[in-house]
């Protein structure tokens, strides 16, 4: 910065609008999945108390991502959205 004559303390970092967003529905996926890995921990998989770790561990990681694919469609549809109304002027 000081090699281009830049003033340090006028840098502000950038923002990112998006990470509530990615961090809540990340968590969000990850609860539905630990409450359906409960559901058919308690109903259907009951007898199999030995290999109901991997159920808990794989529907979370499921609906987790599932959560983080959400937010990258939101947030690719806002950029876009963003960019058609600057093309549009």
């Amino acid at each position: 910065m000081i090699e281009r004559n830049m003033d340090p303390r006028s840098y502000k970092p950038q923002s990112a609008p998006y990470q509530n967003l990615k961090w809540g529905l990340l968590l969000i996926g990850s609860g539905i999945g630990l409450f359906l890995a409960y559901v058919l921990n308690r109903g259907i998989f009951n007898s199999f108390d030995d290999d109901v770790f991997f159920l808990y561990v794989s529907l979370i990681a499921v609906f987790g991502g599932a959560g983080l694919f959400l937010s990258y469609r939101i947030e690719k549809r806002e950029v876009l959205d963003k960019e058609e109304k600057v093309f549009e002027k």
